[in-house]
């Protein structure tokens, strides 16, 4: 590439984790081309506009989640989708980042590939098509022209189902193991201290609804049958915090509710044992070392999906190892009874606790990506992609 060529990139995320990706990518890009030859454009939240971008409309305009949300708010999301891809089109960019939210972000790349082909589109965050619907990786082959995984078996998911080419550039928490894993006596009570029981109940609205009775009733249970006393730590989203706290007035096991990063980490550091909604803090939960029961329940539409499910696992963790080490209980299965049973073991020296923590040893060499961070490796992708344009 032509040192003095400005280049105009466009990221189009969906949400707050989006958001993070993208400006940790914009970062990146800038140290390998040089942030006076760039210009930014595109759908970001407060991480990208920090970098540099200045976001079509907030982000917290399409941020929505599950089915019954995303059918309340069609008619908007839809009005952006089309903004949004004749922002592109109008632009006329040498390349489209889009990342998760394929809702979203993905019908702004279909609009742009039919009405402007020559424009590259790279996708950062594979859709769970080795989950449910696989259908749709031999359809993305048509708009994106190379997909940024984060969990290393999704390379080899793309090519057996004829995917779009498909990088591991290796998951963010891969930069930020020194903050999730205890350093010296930041964690173990030995036999003398109470257990620290970290409970996650979600970080989305409807999680916390459906999950925080059965969890509060599930550790009333564990508290009659604990071999030791154990304490409770609610790592709470700022804006959920407060209808977490309102929940848990009503437990009998009264937990400690923190807010922020930092604190969450250090309750992360410091725990022993997890309670947790299925997402993505069951890989922050394996990379930090602690065992955990891991349960979910949705609404009664979105429990209809669970026949077109194809993994073995909605665990992240479990995916990554190739084993279901960590018990999950969906849906019928997510009573108190069974959180309690589920729990019970993995608050003591059992073999059940020393599996999960075997199996957790292996993540690392599975996850690793060799000397290059996460946004570096993408970045470098990025560039390839846009190199190939320039020569065609």
């Amino acid at each position: 590439m032509a040192e003095e060529k400005p280049l105009t990139i466009w990221i189009v995320s969906g949400e707050e984790s989006g958001d993070q990706l993208g400006a940790k990518l914009m970062r990146s890009l800038k140290a390998r081309l040089g942030s006076g030859r760039l210009r930014f454009g595109g759908v970001g939240g407060h991480a990208m506009e920090r970098e540099g971008l200045k976001s079509l409309f907030p982000l917290e305009e399409i941020a929505v989640m599950g089915i019954s949300a995303v059918i309340a708010q069609l008619p908007s999301i839809l009005k952006r989708i089309r903004f949004t891809a004749d922002a592109v089109l109008a632009a006329k960019p040498d390349l489209l980042v889009i990342i998760d939210s394929p809702d979203f972000t993905h019908r702004v790349a279909k609009a742009v590939r039919q009405r402007a082909p020559g424009i590259p589109i790279v996708d950062y965050v594979s859709p769970s098509v080795w989950a449910w619907r696989p259908g749709r990786a031999p359809k993305m082959r048509v708009y994106v022209d190379h997909l940024l995984a984060l969990l290393p078996f999704e390379p080899e998911a793309h090519r057996r189902l004829g995917g779009p080419p498909t990088t591991y550039v290796g998951h963010p928490l891969i930069e930020r193991l020194s903050e999730i894993r205890p350093g010296p006596g930041e964690r173990g009570n030995g036999s003398a201290g109470p257990i620290n029981l970290l409970v996650l109940p979600g970080s989305r609205r409807s999680e916390v609804s459906r999950l925080m009775e059965p969890f509060g009733e599930a550790l009333a249970l564990l508290a009659a049958r604990s071999p030791r006393p154990f304490e409770v730590t609610i790592p709470a989203v700022p804006h959920l915090a407060q209808e977490i706290r309102t929940r848990a007035e009503s437990w009998s096991v009264k937990p400690r509710i923190v807010e922020g990063e930092a604190a969450k980490w250090a309750a992360f550091r410091a725990a022993d044992t997890a309670l947790a909604a299925s997402g993505t803090v069951t890989l922050e939960l394996g990379l930090s070392g602690v065992p955990m029961v891991v349960a979910y329940r949705v609404s009664k539409i979105e429990e209809v999906l669970k026949y077109l499910i194809k993994a073995p696992s909605i665990v992240l963790t479990n995916l990554v190892l190739g084993e279901n080490v960590i018990p999950e209980l969906i849906q019928w299965d997510c009573t108190p009874e069974k959180l309690a049973e589920a729990l019970l073991p993995l608050l003591g020296d059992t073999p059940e606790r020393q599996r999960q923590l075997e199996a957790f040893g292996k993540l690392d060499k599975l996850m690793k990506i060799g000397d290059e961070v996460p946004s570096e490796r993408a970045a470098r992708i990025v560039e390839e992609v846009l190199r190939s344009k320039l020569r065609d």
